[in-house]
């Protein structure tokens, strides 16, 4: 292709499918590979890209004597929305197998990234209230508790939804979030029901940690972009340390009232039990996926997987592994599946795997350590404990991909330079 003008489109086109990817949670890898394979697709050959945390590069010079051409993108904050990055995916799909031309191909990513989201806002709040509910029936929580945990989640989302337009920082949009759910374990616990509300603060956090990004910040640590992986490190401790201030905010402003939180006391002894409790996980990852704009075949394959990790976690807690190990069994077995259930259900590994570690992310750690800390005692060791249960949980995903990847002799070559299992691009391998 010899034409500077469709050099330039090609481009462009890249570079608005890795913002998607990149939006979404992708890692670099991913997002690099996917954008060379559009600039391939479209006759454009000798491209080069840089991904960083804010910033899309991609440099085309066809040989040593010519001028290079070099477009960069800013990729700006948005809510993730897992039905943008499954149109986006099967149109660059299309794209690679020649379905549908550059201009086509461009068209249709111009339109799904500029009709908004399609699902309504008040059933966005609903699920994200459904996943509250189903993270406290993880946790053995009755009714009152799964009510409360309900009314929790959807103020945290409230407070989500009212403070970015202010351009609030997101620590602090985390620090309200944390701050909204231990008020209402305080006001529940001031009240004369007979409910442990200290549920209720674990399901706000692990609402609020669904949104860490520490799985993209492995996966790029793990597959060579060191610079994307110190940003997204750098953003999720931030993150994660705005919820810890709310909630410490809100402990110690039931402490002022004269309302402590119990500590939260889990144990599924009972086959009944833990049925409740894997149930209770196929809520909060289906309700998860739900509020992230998936559809309803998604939410189908994030619940099934997410009661796979569930029950693997039940069957560790057994035996004297240890909770961190247990967590990592359950996202290898999570990592391993979850190539073939998205197959099965034709969308992205990654819009599986999110929703089905949710149910497993530490929450009760962040709170006893902080529980702890507020009482005068050490907690640290429980706030340790729930850093490293994050990180086996994305480093073990991340295994499980290595682990269930078909071995392929004829490989594509980009698939062969960018190593590393895909979250997002099934089948653009050649």
């Amino acid at each position: 292709m010899t034409d500077r003008r469709e050099v330039y489109e090609a481009l462009d086109l890249a570079l608005r499918v890795g913002e998607v990817l990149l939006s979404s949670g992708a890692g670099a890898a991913d997002v690099t590979a996917t954008m060379l394979e559009v600039t391939r697709a479209c006759g454009v050959r000798n491209v080069t890209a840089d991904v960083t945390f804010v910033d899309l590069t991609l440099r085309h010079q066809p040989s040593r004597d010519e001028p290079a051409a070099l477009q960069v993108r800013r990729v700006n904050r948005r809510p993730v929305d897992y039905a943008d990055l499954i149109e986006v995916d099967e149109t660059v799909s299309d794209l690679v197998a020649g379905t549908v031309t550059r201009s086509e191909a461009r068209d249709r990513v111009a339109r799904i990234v500029s009709t908004g989201h399609q699902r309504h806002r008040g059933a966005v709040t609903l699920g994200w209230g459904l996943m509250g509910a189903g993270i406290a029936l993880t946790l053995g929580g009755g009714p009152v508790v799964c009510l409360l945990a309900f009314v929790a989640a959807c103020g945290i989302d409230a407070t989500q939804r009212l403070l970015p337009p202010q351009r609030i920082p997101s620590f602090y949009q985390q620090a309200a979030g944390g701050f909204v759910a231990t008020m209402v374990a305080v006001g529940a616990s001031a009240t004369a029901l007979d409910v442990n509300p200290s549920r209720v603060v674990t399901a706000g956090i692990v609402m609020l940690l669904a949104g860490v990004g520490i799985l993209g910040a492995t996966q790029d640590a793990l597959t060579g972009f060191p610079v994307t992986a110190a940003a997204r490190v750098i953003d999720a401790f931030l993150n994660t340390a705005g919820i810890i201030a709310g909630v410490a905010a809100g402990l110690t402003v039931g402490d002022l009232l004269g309302v402590g939180l119990l500590n939260v006391t889990v144990g599924a002894a009972g086959l009944a039990e833990a049925g409740v409790t894997v149930v209770g996980a196929v809520l909060a990852a289906s309700a998860f996926a739900y509020a992230s704009y998936a559809p309803w075949r998604a939410l189908i394959a994030g619940g099934l997987v997410g009661a796979l990790g569930q029950a693997v976690v039940l069957a560790v807690d057994t035996s004297a592994i240890g909770r961190t190990w247990g967590a990592a069994a359950a996202a290898i077995v999570i990592g391993a599946v979850c190539h073939l259930a998205a197959g099965r259900f034709h969308v992205p590994p990654l819009v599986v795997v999110v929703p089905a570690i949710v149910p497993l992310l530490p929450g009760l750690d962040v709170y006893r350590g902080l529980a702890l800390l507020a009482e005068g005692k050490d907690g640290v060791l429980q706030l340790a404990s729930a850093l490293a249960t994050a990180l086996a949980l994305a480093a073990g995903v991340i295994l499980g991909q290595y682990v269930a990847r078909p071995i392929k002799r004829e490989a594509g070559r980009l698939e062969r330079r960018l190593s590393g299992p895909r979250m997002v691009g099934r089948g653009y391998v050649e």
